[in-house]
């Protein structure tokens, strides 16, 4: 598994479709709320970088997609979290502020933004 691969297996593990911001399907294939849209990139060892995902949800309350921010938190833990990949593995640690909340104009889609820090121990 390569680094892009290690960051999607991550976001893939909490029960909802995931997806590279840059590839999310549209028109007549636009995915159905819950999902959740990340930043792919990737370092190298010695090298953390910020990045942050979208969780996606659709109807009148927050309860949802705040219980899906907390379990990711929870996964990360204190310490971090370790995905493992070729030659190395993913540490994820929690961004800060870790997570808050996004308005949309369709007042329905309740979005919030995780922060992480991540780090690749790999050349």
């Amino acid at each position: 598994m390569d680094k892009f691969q290690a960051l999607h297996s991550f976001w893939s593990s909490f029960g909802i479709p995931a997806y590279d911001e840059n590839t999310v399907p549209s028109g007549n294939f636009t995915p159905e709320t819950p999902y959740i849209t990340y930043e792919a990139a990737v370092s190298d060892l010695g090298h953390p970088i910020a990045l942050s995902a979208s969780l996606w949800y659709y109807g009148p309350s927050w309860r949802p997609v705040t219980e899906k921010a907390l379990e990711i938190e929870s996964e990360i833990g204190r310490g971090g979290v370790t995905q493992p990949m070729d030659n190395g593995a993913l540490w994820i640690k929690r961004g800060n502020p870790f997570a808050r909340r996004m308005s949309d104009p369709n007042d329905m889609i309740r979005r919030i933004i995780v922060n992480i820090e991540a780090e690749y121990f790999t050349a």
